[in-house]
């Protein structure tokens, strides 16, 4: 299978700041790579070097086969984007932002009127096609925008961050949507500093953090590197949290894990039920309440937090900082 993104060795400074410090990256045509990494990674700086808004100060890429630097208008031909932000004209409608995007791509009049309706069908957001989009949620506003990086039918898609700021049912919505695209055969490259995202969409996952690569490998390949089941126990009662660690600890293959604010005990173990089923023996012996425990497989939070030292979600310095002009970049 041919590669569809190849970048070797990308690096970006601004100023001080290593935004990136020598990115490899490969994406197999209709394949979906997930980049992920907290706010701050490189991440977006990544999407801004392939997608030829931005220059390296070292290193080679390629977007289907062309070189960003030698043809950036030959690879802009190749590929949609949807940056963090919906990049749509608030004071036009559903149907005239896609139309005035299709004019803009030279479809001529006939075949971009088409076109707009064809993706607003897609979208689910036919009902709203003629209303000014200033009055559209926010995940139409998102579903739209990700039309719009469409209306030319690319073949490789960057969707930086595609749910962010999104309520759970709108983010739900745009999983369904990013899936039935991909099914389609695009090929996709998403980065998202939500594990959840990368798990469900993602055919590999590469992590990155302070603009270094620091794992690469399918979802249940990064899992693996945990190794074994994690024992998860939530007590009633925060004060009685230290004893249920004490308690427990002999029973863990490392050390166990404490969060006062969800009263929950977090630890790595062998033996599956029977060291459940012991726990919770020991725990009512020594009269600590518990209102829930049960056995989980590592997640990518696990995965991360291991790799890192912090959580995923954690806020960093934002090497990706630029403005807002810069983030609602034009396709």
């Amino acid at each position: 299978m041919s590669n569809a993104i190849t970048a070797t060795g990308l690096v970006k400074r601004y100023g001080d700041v290593t935004a990136l410090d020598g990115v490899d990256l490969t994406v197999p045509t209709g394949s979906v790579l997930g980049l992920l990494g907290p706010n701050g990674a490189g991440k977006t700086t990544i999407v801004r070097i392939l997608t030829t808004l931005l220059r390296p100060d070292a290193g080679s890429a390629e977007v289907a086969g062309i070189d960003v630097l030698d043809d950036p208008r030959g690879v802009r031909r190749k590929l949609g984007l949807s940056g963090q932000y919906a990049a749509v004209d608030e004071y036009l409608t559903g149907f005239e932002n896609l139309d005035m995007i299709g004019r803009l791509y030279h479809l001529g009049r006939r075949r971009s009127r088409e076109r707009a309706r064809e993706l607003l069908d897609q979208f689910d957001l036919a009902d709203a096609a003629y209303r000014p989009t200033k009055t559209y949620s926010g995940g139409m506003r998102r579903r739209l925008d990700l039309a719009g990086a469409l209306v030319a039918d690319p073949p490789i898609l960057f969707l930086d961050e595609p749910t962010t700021g999104l309520d759970p049912r709108s983010r739900t919505d745009m999983w369904g949507v990013i899936q039935r695209l991909v099914s389609g055969g695009t090929t996709l490259l998403l980065t998202t500093q939500y594990l959840e995202e990368a798990d469900l969409l993602a055919d590999e996952v590469v992590v990155i953090d302070h603009g270094k690569v620091i794992a690469k490998g399918t979802a249940d390949q990064l899992k693996a590197q945990m190794g074994g089941e994690r024992l998860e126990v939530t007590v009633t009662d925060v004060s009685q949290l230290d004893t249920a660690g004490r308690l427990l600890a002999p029973l863990a293959v490392g050390a166990p894990s404490l969060d006062e604010q969800r009263r929950t005990m977090l630890m790595p173990i062998s033996g599956g039920v029977s060291v459940l089923q012991e726990a919770l023996r020991r725990l009512d012996d020594e009269g600590v309440a518990v209102s829930d425990a049960g056995l989980r497989r590592p997640t990518l939070d696990d995965v991360f937090l291991t790799l890192t030292g912090h959580a995923a979600e954690d806020t960093q310095p934002a090497d990706d900082n630029t403005t807002t002009a810069e983030q609602e970049v034009s396709r």
